[in-house]
């Protein structure tokens, strides 16, 4: 997917987050390269949602910079995110793809033909003309996913997509994850599923109390991380 208007890598750049006094997100720095699922780790509380919503733009830092390459993220915004409850709006399955390419631009002939082409890709066809909230939570998180996608992301963020999903449902979405990065897309998400995180990560950044404490390629990090708390995180004891 990478082409000369690419904005990947992204650089995250000591990057604060405070609110009420207290520093949520501390002095975290860390690089996004094109390629793979990168799973960010660690207890409640973490920072996980936050460095999300810093990375994609929604929230600003208190201190430090997000930037993208040769600043293309100012120029096309091409990154998604995907919350931990899917946002329905109001209206059919296909309408929800729709009026996001519509936001982003796109004429109603490339809207209808990309939402057709999404439904598809996600098994979302036959349900088209269907109030999109009244699908299942499955189902309502595979049309979040497909709606980010018709907008061609090159890097896609998740919070926490299947924290509220049954096993099978899960396994669904474990698998167009994977099928994703296998397309070329760059995956972010944030999991408290260790099996999970084994199951697709290629890289982990764990977080604790705000901060960065480990930047590992997946297999290391699960082999035997460096830092305490992740070692203890793995083991499933409490810490704070």
């Amino acid at each position: 997917m990478r082409d000369v208007t690419s904005i990947l890598p992204l650089h995250v750049d000591g990057v604060c987050f405070a609110a009420a006094g207290r520093n949520l997100v501390d002095a975290a720095s860390f690089s996004v390269p094109p390629g793979g699922l990168t799973v960010l780790l660690g207890p409640n509380g973490a920072g996980k949602s936050l460095m999300l919503r810093l990375c994609h733009g929604l929230l600003r830092p208190s201190a430090g910079a997000v930037r993208w390459a040769s600043g293309a993220g100012g120029r096309a915004k091409r990154h998604a995110m995907v919350f931990q409850k899917p946002i329905m709006l109001r209206r059919s399955v296909e309408a929800n793809i729709a009026h996001a390419l519509a936001a982003a631009g796109h004429s109603g002939p490339e809207r209808r033909s990309r939402g057709r082409e999404a439904l598809a890709r996600f098994g979302l066809s036959d349900r088209a003309t269907q109030a999109a909230r009244l699908l299942s939570g499955g189902e309502q998180q595979r049309l979040a996913i497909a709606r980010a996608w018709a907008l061609r992301p090159e890097l896609l963020f998740l919070d926490e997509p299947t924290s509220q999903l049954d096993p099978a449902a899960t396994r669904q979405i474990e698998e167009l994850l994977a099928g994703l990065v296998a397309e070329g897309i760059t995956v972010m998400m944030s999991t408290h599923d260790l099996g999970q995180a084994r199951r697709l990560a290629d890289r982990v950044l764990f977080l604790h109390r705000g901060r960065l404490i480990e930047d590992a390629p997946a297999e290391s990090f699960f082999a035997g991380p460096r830092a305490a708390e992740a070692r203890a995180f793995l083991a499933g004891e409490l810490i704070w």
